[in-house]
């Protein structure tokens, strides 16, 4: 089988590093036949190649390439309530979202690229309440599935748990429980470190896509947890 499409390029991050370096409208303007190649089209071309692996993990996760609201994340800053005026992001974030999702707190595999360092991510960053919640639950109810998936070897080898925790026990569940720093969490992510020479290999969507599917049990727990399909 030929190589899959390089969808991203030592070019990328280039532009991105300069973008950091300059973050103002005059030179975004100047550059922005840079962004559109190296960043824009390229997330969407790779969002495109994505998503008949996506859909081999699970039917109900969504590649959407359309330029605004879809998988790609805007360029544009939100600064209304930052202290950080520059407007614009230096790095390029993707994510996969479930069907069922209205913004980024859902289930969801993520991308990040970016010259500080590459990620994949999985998982459902700051759920809101009723969703930490019927995630605690889930664990609660399913103690033993939930370790099976965590010890999995194909995702114990590739991703490590982060995220915000809380610093006591979740209100309604047992201090002395066995898996309390799980139930402690507010976040339900897991990252695995993406080397710019991966990122830009030919092959870089055969490795994401094995990323993903060794992520496939967490990401079932999750999104089952939350009463939606997997």
């Amino acid at each position: 089988m030929a190589p899959a499409p390089r969808s991203f390029r030592p070019a990328l991050f280039t532009y991105l590093n300069n973008l950091s370096e300059n973050n103002d409208r005059q030179w975004f303007a100047d550059h922005k036949d840079l962004y559109e190649k190296y960043v824009k089209d390229a997330g969407l071309q790779f969002i495109r190649d994505f998503e008949p692996y996506l859909h081999e993990i699970s039917p109900y996760f969504v590649a959407d390439d359309r330029t605004v609201g879809g998988s790609l994340f805007r360029i544009y800053r939100d600064t209304r309530f930052s202290a950080d005026k520059t407007p614009y992001k230096t790095h390029l974030g993707i994510q996969f979202r479930h069907e069922a999702a209205k913004d980024v707190h859902a289930p969801g595999f993520y991308l990040h690229l970016d010259p500080a360092g590459n990620f994949g991510g999985v998982g459902i960053w700051r759920p809101d309440g009723k969703a930490a919640l019927a995630i605690r639950q889930g664990i609660v109810d399913r103690p033993q599935v939930w370790v099976g998936v965590l010890s999995d070897p194909d995702f114990a080898s590739t991703y490590v748990l982060e995220g915000e925790m809380l610093k006591r026990p979740p209100r309604g569940f047992p201090p002395d429980h066995e898996l309390v720093d799980d139930l402690r969490r507010k976040d339900f992510i897991a990252t695995s470190r993406i080397s710019r020479k991966t990122a830009t290999a030919p092959d870089f969507l055969e490795q994401y896509a094995r990323m993903s599917r060794n992520a496939a049990g967490y990401m079932e727990f999750l999104t089952r947890s939350l009463g939606l399909p997997f």
